[in-house]
């Protein structure tokens, strides 16, 4: 019964307003998922293409006389620090898309009071900083190493290691699809986590 002077709340139009949260929010819920994954296998190709990248080969470092001197060289990513770092990054960039997927998946069941849709822009943001440092200085060294500087004197070394060379660009060009599309991931988060705090305070202000 309700107080004398007062009025009934309007249940049923809050219900309404209830149904339509839930009836917007699951709307293209398809479409992050699907950039994870294929996020998730940019970056694990980069991780794993730079991870098993190393070429050997034999070349002539010296002439005594007529006599060649050769050495066996070998050029693999542990020997830059730059590619060592490339290969943590996206191994953990792989990891929390993994996770994020998890979440995606089974999240509404531990959620509490929508902290889910604030970790998640937040963890992105924080990969998405990682993936470009790791891919922005392994750059620098791939740039480096295929033309030198003649400038500081170092030479390249991508005309005697194409091999080597060609396997660590194509880790770089799958690195920059999974960051491209880390990026839109967290552009999309935000834009979730934005559209909820707007359904929550237009559909349940009638709440004490």
């Amino acid at each position: 019964m309700a107080s004398e002077g007062g009025e009934k709340p309007d249940v049923g139009s809050n219900q309404v307003g209830a149904a339509a949260v839930v009836k917007k929010l699951p709307k293209g819920v398809w479409v992050v998922p699907l950039l994870r994954v294929v996020a998730f296998l940019a970056t694990l190709a980069a991780t794993i293409v730079m991870g098993i990248n190393r070429e050997t080969k034999t070349i002539v470092v010296a002439l005594i006389g007529s006599s060649p001197i050769s050495a066996t060289l070998t050029a693999k990513f542990q020997h830059t620090p730059a590619f060592v770092f490339f290969v943590i990054a996206n191994a953990i960039a792989s990891f929390h898309n993994l996770l994020m997927l998890a979440v995606e998946c089974f999240g509404n069941k531990f959620d509490f009071k929508g902290l889910r849709l604030l970790l998640i822009p937040i963890l992105d943001m924080m990969i998405v900083a990682l993936v470009s440092a790791g891919a922005g200085g392994a750059v620098f060294m791939g740039e480096l190493g295929r033309n030198g500087n003649s400038h500081a004197r170092w030479n390249k070394i991508c005309d005697k290691f194409e091999s080597f060379c060609d396997h660590g660009a194509g880790a770089f060009i799958a690195c920059f699809i999974g960051l491209l599309l880390l990026m839109i991931i967290n552009v999309i988060s935000i834009l979730n986590l934005r559209n909820h705090l707007k359904y929550s305070s237009t559909n349940y202000s009638f709440l004490p």
